[in-house]
């Protein structure tokens, strides 16, 4: 599979990319293992931030609030039992769960590839020599991306996020700079355009490229 090339100043070039079919071309028969790396991803960035207070923790209620017998009334030693309102919370959470999850190495490099491989026949991907905004502006940069017709969400890969790339892109909500060895089956899927540089295309070809009985 080959994709039209574009210069660095968002014209289409003479030569085209081929993309490698080990990554670019996966078979995604069920999307399994897309769901289990979408989850993991967000499983593992969970902020664990809830917090209850139980029984013993509650402020108040060391008088027993009534005699225990000749009330007529059931027995209670403590209004801050989980059954009274403004008492302790039975099986809530106390803020130490841990939720992450955990995948495979091998599992995370073909979720990945499924996922490049699902946006390569969208023709959801974008190839360009280099993608530079020097003069850190954020009018440069979405000039750059109105040539390229990228739209919707826009994944940026690179090989180093410069400050001039990080400076012109920040304030754009709908375009997330990422480097290419980090790439995650989260922001590709949530993707509606890709970018690659032609730097970046070659280290993702060498690091998702690989096959059975090549070293890691």
């Amino acid at each position: 599979m080959a994709l039209n090339t574009y210069t660095k100043s968002g014209n289409k070039a003479t030569t085209a990319t081929k993309l490698n079919e080990l990554v670019f071309g996966v078979t995604c028969k069920n999307h399994d293992l897309l769901k289990q790396s979408y989850q993991t991803y967000l499983a593992n960035g969970r902020i664990n931030l809830s917090k209850t207070l139980r029984r013993g923790e509650v402020r108040g209620g060391g008088r027993k609030p009534w005699k225990q017998k000749g009330t007529g009334r059931a027995r209670f030693g403590s209004i801050r039992v989980p059954i009274w309102r403004g008492g302790g919370i039975t099986f809530g959470p106390i803020g130490e769960e841990n939720y992450s999850k955990k995948i495979s190495l091998s599992a995370k490099r073909l979720a990945i590839k499924q996922a490049l491989s699902l946006k390569s026949k969208a023709n959801s991907i974008i190839i360009i020599e280099d993608f530079i905004v020097s003069d850190g502006k954020t009018k440069t940069a979405l000039k750059l991306l109105d040539k390229l017709q990228a739209k919707g969400r826009i994944l940026i890969a690179v090989i180093d996020k410069t400050p001039q790339l990080i400076l012109a892109l920040r304030n754009l909500n709908n375009v997330i700079l990422v480097q290419s060895k980090y790439l995650n089956t989260y922001n590709v899927l949530n993707a509606d355009t890709i970018i690659f540089t032609s730097e970046a295309l070659e280290e993702v070809h060498v690091w998702l490229g690989k096959q059975k009985g090549d070293k890691k």
